[in-house]
């Protein structure tokens, strides 16, 4: 009797023990597992905080479109538009108000196209091209051919600017005629205007006053069509 009861104690202990054996292990397994975990967080380098992306480096700006070419082409073209704005505006610059010539295209009279009359006033042809608002001698190549301006006010000249707007360089002489009638010669020789241009003839400022100006030009040295559309006479009247 007693060795069963011992037998059955004994059986109960161990049997007892092993839930309590497997509780213990599961503890101990847990605490290793959470120990090993915290050494892993705690060994990791945090992971960097992103920053505000860098801002990209601005493009430079293309390079203006063109070649040097194009460049000089453009300043000349600037520089020629103010030149043309300065003699329009000229304070001394004054512009013919009557005018006679040698010949017209096509016999023009008054204000009619081409006619001795479209040489009056400012310039207003833009385009070195055949323009009716320029005058035309009545042939091409004819040789001699002249224009008689007269201006608004006697001055003391220093400057003729002769906008030559077609078949330009064939001017060979500018005279000036003083309050007598009688003509001064200031200027003779080889007309250097190329295409829409003034020819500009400076000289000492006259001791007379004069306020009338004759162009004459040989149309046979450059050959085709001539044409004047405005000729500016500059001076003071002291």
């Amino acid at each position: 009797m007693e060795t069963t009861r011992r037998f059955k104690r004994s059986e109960f202990g161990y049997a007892g023990l092993l839930p309590f054996s497997l509780v213990i292990l599961l503890a101990v397994g847990t605490l290793l597992l959470t120990s090993g975990c915290k050494k892993s967080a705690e060994e990791s380098p945090p992971a960097p905080t992103p920053s505000a992306a860098a801002p990209s480096p601005t493009a430079a700006p293309p390079a203006a479109g063109g070649s040097a070419a194009d460049t000089t082409a453009k300043l000349t073209g600037i520089e020629w538009a103010l030149k043309q704005d300065e003699i329009k505006n000229d304070p001394n610059g004054q512009w013919a108000i009557e005018v006679t010539a040698s010949s017209t295209y096509g016999d023009a009279q008054g204000q009619a196209s081409y006619s001795a009359n479209q040489a009056t006033g400012l310039p207003n042809v833009e385009k070195y091209a055949d323009n009716s608002n320029a005058w035309c001698p009545k042939t091409p190549d004819s040789g001699i051919e002249w224009l008689d301006l007269k201006y608004p006010k006697p001055v003391h000249a220093t400057e003729v600017r002769v906008r030559e707007s077609y078949g330009s360089g064939a001017v060979i002489k500018v005279e000036l005629f003083d309050e007598h009638g009688g003509a001064h010669s200031v200027w003779a020789g080889n007309d250097p205007t190329k295409e829409l241009n003034y020819l500009i003839v400076k000289f000492p400022q006259t001791d007379f006053k004069t306020a009338r100006v004759k162009l004459t030009l040989a149309t046979n040295v450059i050959a085709g069509w001539h044409e004047i559309d405005a000729v500016q006479l500059v001076g003071t009247e002291q």
